[in-house]
């Protein structure tokens, strides 16, 4: 009988397992568009995710259901002719922010259950009307209703298509989910007017520098293509005016401009895609540019001489994405950098004054030491990030391999 082999060994095997199951897990990133390619009778509703950018904000999320319809079933939908967004409004009824496995969704607890789909959690649903009712009923089907269509089950369960728990599970239902309030005519971007619509939401007075400074027709001319705006609240303008005052009229200009992004970037693409990012201020070598960082569910804006932070959304209808933030973006061009010094000792650490965070001043933005220390900075931020969470214990269980092995 051959002897058992040394225990060194064993623990070896074993946290070598466990480091590719680690690895496994961190690639479970899933592709919609592949996942129902496969599927020849999903190909409408595959064409239509992808039209709509809904197909890319799946890719995004975690923790999801899909519930798709054949060809026939969509036909019967696009007979309406329906707008894009109106179109993206109702397919959003069908993208559940939970997973519901085709073993969950026969064992719900109470029989029933209501779940919150991405027309809900885009905010542009009125009230529950963004929510979907899926009940058990006898013989072992499943029914799918809008919480908004006086509780009809109008779909039914088919079958799973594919499903990789617990992060996307893409499942087939019979009909298309109806709702009144998503089946109602919503506005093409061109149509929407900028500044009323932040006016009337708390930004009048960002409003009023878009139309005054002459930025309001290139923020306008950029919806159709995509724009994301970042809004200061009256208030936070209000208590900014006296700077903003003594800006030269080209100065103002780019300060209100570097508000704006040429592209759409929902709340969760923010979260996903940190790094640096251009503005409609950016102009060759005035970059213009500002960094995005989240911390959890907050979504900070770093310009190196402020930071803000996301405090709400105004609108999210793509290609048009409105948000509200609690500083005005100041960016290193217009206003002096805040200086990141590495003080030998707390005694002798200052922290810049408010003056020289705001006094406007291209040369010292532009200072090349000043940028390579927030950039250092950065640069340490990042370390700092790769040794959080499962990476800590990745490295860890690594040098545990390494060590058992000599």
């Amino acid at each position: 009988m051959a002897p058992p082999p040394p225990l060194t060994s064993t623990l070896a095997l074993s946290l070598s397992a466990i480091l590719l199951l680690l690895f496994s897990s961190t690639s479970q990133a899933h592709n919609i568009t592949r996942i129902l390619a496969k599927h020849p009778s999903l190909s409408t509703f595959n064409h239509y995710l992808t039209l709509t950018h809904l197909a890319a904000e799946i890719n995004r999320r975690q923790t999801i259901t899909v519930l798709a319809i054949d060809n026939a079933a969509m036909d019967a939908i696009l007979a309406k002719h329906f707008s894009i967004p109106t179109l993206k409004n109702v397919l959003s009824l069908h993208v559940l922010v939970d997973y519901f496995g085709a073993k969950k969704l026969h064992q719900l607890t109470g029989g029933t259950t209501l779940t919150a789909t991405m027309f809900q959690s885009t905010g542009t649903a009125d009230g529950t009307s963004g929510y979907v009712n899926i009940t058990n009923l006898k013989g072992g089907k499943v029914g799918f209703g809008t919480e908004d269509n006086d509780g009809k089950l109008n779909s039914f369960y088919e079958k799973s298509v594919q499903e990789i728990p617990y992060n996307i599970s893409v499942l087939q239902i019979s009909q298309v989910l109806t709702s009144a309030e998503a089946e109602a005519p919503t506005a093409g971007p061109s149509d929407v007017n900028l500044t009323s619509i932040l006016a009337k939401q708390g930004c009048k007075a960002f409003s009023d520098l878009l139309i005054s400074t002459g930025a309001d027709t290139t923020f306008q001319n950029n919806v159709d293509g995509g724009l994301t705006v970042f809004c200061p609240t009256d208030a936070v303008i209000s208590a900014f005016a006296p700077k903003f005052k003594n800006l030269t009229a080209p100065q103002k200009l780019a300060l209100v401009l570097y508000h704006g992004i040429p592209v759409y970037q929902s709340l969760q693409m923010l979260k996903s895609n940190n790094g640096v990012i251009n503005t409609l201020a950016t102009d060759k070598a005035n970059k213009y540019d500002f960094t995005v960082q989240n911390d959890g569910e907050e979504v900070s804006l770093e310009t190196k001489v402020v930071t803000a932070k996301i405090t709400g959304t105004v609108l999210d209808q793509d290609p048009l994405v409105i948000y509200k933030v609690n500083k005005v973006l100041q960016p290193k061009e217009l206003f002096k950098v805040v200086k990141t010094k590495a003080a030998p000792s707390p005694k002798k650490a200052a922290a810049p004054s408010e003056d020289d965070a705001d006094a406007p001043s291209e040369d010292d933005a532009n200072a090349p030491s000043e940028d390579d220390s927030a950039d250092a900075t950065a640069d340490d931020n990042g370390v700092s990030g790769l040794m959080k969470g499962g990476n800590l214990v990745v490295v860890g269980l690594s040098l545990c391999v390494g060590v058992l092995l000599m």
